[in-house]
């Protein structure tokens, strides 16, 4: 639903579109476009595909702010929520897109899977992963796609393992992925997606009802069994785990090995150190300088709120694109170098707020396993072919490299 009250006040031709285009010589930066809002005013009118005029907000202290305000809402059915496509409300997956008390009631049920202290358990079942795959890229043919061969498979071999989703099925699940978070895919194509993913999720937590295993699905079955949870519900919050747990992170590793060597100095940094602090640091930096969910943390205001010199009405929608906040030199100086011994944990990369991401701690993980471990053991990586030759993801909500192919 759109919201029809209070239009803009400035030209429908002073309204820049949403979402705007990155440089194409500057791959690893926000859109110029975002850079002149956020020093242009802290708030601003922006037009979406569907002639809405949400507010944009890009300073790093408003969107912590308006993320964390009780009084907007994650739930695509509110008036005046800022869609990202025809059928985002359609698609509605578990509880990332609804609002307390009910998302706090779910998100509750699987929180111990990923916090720290469980996550820091999995460290050596991920560094054994990553070691293997790492022997299977040095026996293999050169030059290779990192994409395929590495960054894909790992976070795809480590959710399939936490979840219990038979890791033969990755060709399924990570197709119609692609296809749910492609920006300007065909409506009834993403639908069809979302609901393949669905039926899968569905049918295997059937199998988990029947014979439950040791992992987090099987744990869901007690709740079903109590009523505390139907099956479709714990079917979704299974396709926002699987789908949020794979692509999110493979898209990290990959960008951020391009980006690592697209920047000789700091990839030696990190090669040639074995401390655990500089590789977290490094995790941080790169996590704040990429940015990879790219379209912005979308909400709509449940009441009237007071807000930069503005009223932000009930029923219009809020955009927070973090990939901008991230470079706000308020928040950290000279934004647009990668510095590797920064300390960037402020970030908003996960968001803010109690929709901050659930798996951020198992992210984070695997990251520095990743980031700590390929570039020792294969120190002379490189690309195999010109910057100018990768095709990036400017048409998803998650950005990354659709290939990156390395030798060594």
């Amino acid at each position: 639903m759109t919201s029809t009250a209070h239009p803009p006040t400035a030209h429908p031709a002073e309204v820049p579109e949403f979402p705007m285009p990155r440089a194409a010589r500057c791959p690893f930066d926000p859109p110029p476009v975002l850079r002149d809002l956020q020093q242009d005013a802290r708030l601003r009118r922006v037009r979406l595909w569907n002639g809405s005029t949400p507010w944009l907000v890009t300073r790093y202290e408003d969107q912590r702010t308006l993320l964390g305000d009780p009084r907007v809402s994650s739930d695509p059915a509110t008036p005046g929520y800022p869609l990202s496509s025809a059928v985002t409300g359609e698609t509605n997956i578990s509880f990332i897109l609804k609002d307390d008390p009910e998302h706090a009631r779910l998100r509750r049920m699987v929180t111990s899977a990923f916090t720290v202290k469980r996550t820091r358990a999995m460290r050596p079942g991920i560094q054994k992963l990553t070691d293997d795959l790492i022997d299977s890229l040095l026996a293999g043919p050169r030059p290779v796609d990192l994409v395929e061969a590495f960054a894909l498979p790992l976070p795809s071999l480590v959710i399939c393992d936490l979840l219990g989703v038979p890791y033969a099925d990755h060709d399924f699940f990570q197709d119609n992925s692609r296809i749910l978070i492609k920006r300007d895919i065909d409506p009834e194509e993403r639908l069809a997606a979302s609901t393949n993913l669905l039926t899968y999720l569905d049918d295997l937590m059937g199998a988990k009802i029947a014979a439950p295993g040791d992992d987090l699905l099987s744990g869901l079955v007690g709740r079903i069994e109590a009523g505390e949870l139907s099956r479709n519900e714990a079917a979704q919050m299974g396709v926002l785990l699987l789908v949020a747990g794979h692509e999110t992170t493979a898209n990290m590793i990959a960008l951020g090995t391009l980006a690592l060597l697209q920047h000789p100095g700091q990839l030696a940094l990190l090669r040639d150190s074995d401390d655990p602090k500089l590789i977290a640091s490094a995790v941080e930096e790169l996590l704040r300088y990429l940015n990879i969910t790219h379209s912005g943390r979308r909400r709509a205001a449940l009441e009237d709120i007071e807000f930069a010199g503005e009223v932000i009405r009930a029923g219009e929608g809020i955009i927070a694109p973090n990939d901008i906040a991230n470079r706000d030199a308020d928040a950290f100086p000279d934004p647009d170098r990668l510095d590797l011994t920064r300390d960037a944990r402020r970030h908003i990369a996960f968001g803010f707020g109690v929709h901050q991401c659930l798996g951020q701690p198992l992210a984070r993980l695997e990251l520095e396993v990743v980031y700590g471990t390929l570039y020792r053991r294969i120190p002379t990586l490189r690309l195999a072919t010109d910057l100018e030759n990768i095709t990036f993801k400017h048409d998803g909500s998650v950005y990354g490299v659709y290939e990156l192919p390395v030798e060594w």
